[in-house]
């Protein structure tokens, strides 16, 4: 099987490329490598997965639609992993048009490229941000989600219904996975957990917001990559018992599916920076701030569904992540990458 992976040289995207590659999967993997953080690390993470031999790189924009267009005139793929997007909530508060360049126009090109060369499934990333203003605890994907507090949560939501229209008109089953607050090895610069280590470990203080006073269902990425990929292998498929007078946001009439990939197990920040620092042998200089636009309180996946439809969840804990965490950053991250 033959298959497009966009944002290959992200932080999830490295990990799902690794899990198809070894099974034997043909992967192209297409990314802009963009400047948004260290590009280094983007090129660090491709030199781990370009050794095998049914692997393929092209730098290339998913903005660029007739370069897209070419691209699967040529390679003929049988399935789609749209991972390319603009990260990252606060960057969006003072950056919309890259979101909106990126998040809306790429993920337009691709649905339209799906639509022209009959691909079998499209699986995309979509966000655990979708929720907002929320608060219904754990976040199902069965609520209503109209209420985004960032431009990024919105793009992630507006790809969803842009997903569910192509999967309507053109019967293009296609699934959105909304990732709950993502860490492990090859992390990203711009998250907390690399933000909190690098900065604990140069005696630096951190940036705690709301006081400490918030909740985040931290998902360690192996599980992440893993549910993605078998994600990837459960084509979605119209819902039989689908209401139309009472419509369910997660499923369709349309082969179209949401799901939540979260360890369905919401940990206070609190404990989350003490266990850093228990792995980190160094106590941190804490910075208590007040709540930041565009942020939430807490985050907490609803995974039956992913469980039921896939039968696959995330299942590890803080404490062995962290730890994994730990030991990839002071062997392979500690000093070398700077922005």
């Amino acid at each position: 099987m033959k298959i497009l992976l966009t944002g290959v040289a992200g932080f999830i995207g490295m990990h799902v490329a690794r899990i198809l590659l070894e099974r034997g999967n043909q992967v192209i993997g297409i990314d802009n490598l963009n400047d948004y953080y260290v590009t280094q690390l983007k090129h660090d993470r491709l030199n781990q997965i370009k050794e095998f031999a049914n692997f393929k790189f092209i730098q290339m924009d998913i903005v660029d639609s007739e370069a897209l267009h070419q691209l699967f005139v040529r390679e003929n793929f049988q399935r789609v992993i749209h991972l390319a997007a603009q990260a990252g909530v606060r960057y969006s508060l003072n950056n919309p048009s890259v979101y909106i360049q990126s998040n809306l126009v790429g993920f337009g090109n691709i649905l339209e490229s799906c639509r022209h060369h009959k691909i079998e499934h499209l699986v995309y990333a979509s966000s655990s941000s979708v929720y907002g203003s929320n608060s219904h605890m754990p976040f199902s994907v069965h609520d209503n989600v109209d209420h985004p507090l960032s431009l990024y949560a919105a793009s992630k939501k507006s790809n969803e219904l842009m997903a569910h229209a192509y999967s309507h008109l053109y019967a293009i089953p296609t699934t959105g996975l909304r990732y709950f607050t993502v860490y492990g090895p090859w992390g990203r610069p711009d998250m907390s957990p690399w933000l909190f280590t690098s900065a604990i470990l140069e005696g630096k203080p951190i940036n705690i917001f709301n006081h400490g006073k918030m909740k985040r269902d931290f998902t360690y990425i192996d599980d992440i990559a893993e549910g993605t990929v078998k994600v990837l292998d459960t084509i979605a498929q119209p819902n039989p018992n689908y209401l139309t007078e009472l419509p369910d946001p997660a499923t369709s009439s349309a082969p179209y599916r949401i799901y939540n990939i979260g360890n369905h197990q919401p940990e206070d920040l609190m404990l989350f920076i003490e266990t850093l620092e228990k792995e980190l042998g160094v106590n941190a200089v804490k910075n208590f701030m007040p709540m930041q636009r565009g942020d939430v309180i807490a985050t907490y996946a609803d995974v039956e569904d992913l469980q039921h439809d896939v039968g696959y969840a995330p299942s590890t804990n803080l404490q062995t992540g962290l730890k994994q965490w730990v030991q990839w950053y002071r062997n392979h991250a500690e000093g070398v990458y700077s922005q």
